[in-house]
């Protein structure tokens, strides 16, 4: 089964077979508001954890979209270049930002589960 954990930043992050989907939290794209544009990374890239990947652009703000591990971009959302709004209709299934292959399996440890999240945003 996945487990899906969260982070500070409003990241939500689902690990399959070393396998991270990310995205943005329902909480994080109610406070942007209508998505409007999605800066997406290559394929590939390897990031680290904290390092700002996305830019998710709104009518209202710009916000980044960080790491929430290390690890190697492995796919895009390709569906959000042409449709932002995805992310506003289902941020936590279907508007999922990227995929990264982890590098380090330990630093899901320091991620918060869903009770500590909504604690986060109550």
């Amino acid at each position: 089964m996945a487990t899906v954990l969260f982070t500070e930043d409003h990241e939500w992050i689902k690990v399959e077979n070393g396998i991270a989907t990310v995205g943005i939290t329902i909480h994080a794209q109610e406070q942007l508001g209508d998505l409007v544009f999605v800066d997406l990374p290559e394929a590939g890239r390897t990031v680290s954890q904290g390092d700002a990947i996305v830019v998710v652009e709104s009518v209202k703000a710009a916000s980044d979209v960080f790491a929430p591990v290390d690890g190697e971009i492995v796919e895009i959302n390709e569906a959000l270049t042409s449709d932002p709004a995805l992310i506003n209709q289902a941020a936590e299934s279907d508007g999922w930002l990227f995929k990264l292959k982890l590098s380090d399996e330990g630093q899901l440890s320091g991620l918060l589960d869903e009770a500590g999240y909504k604690a986060l945003v109550e």
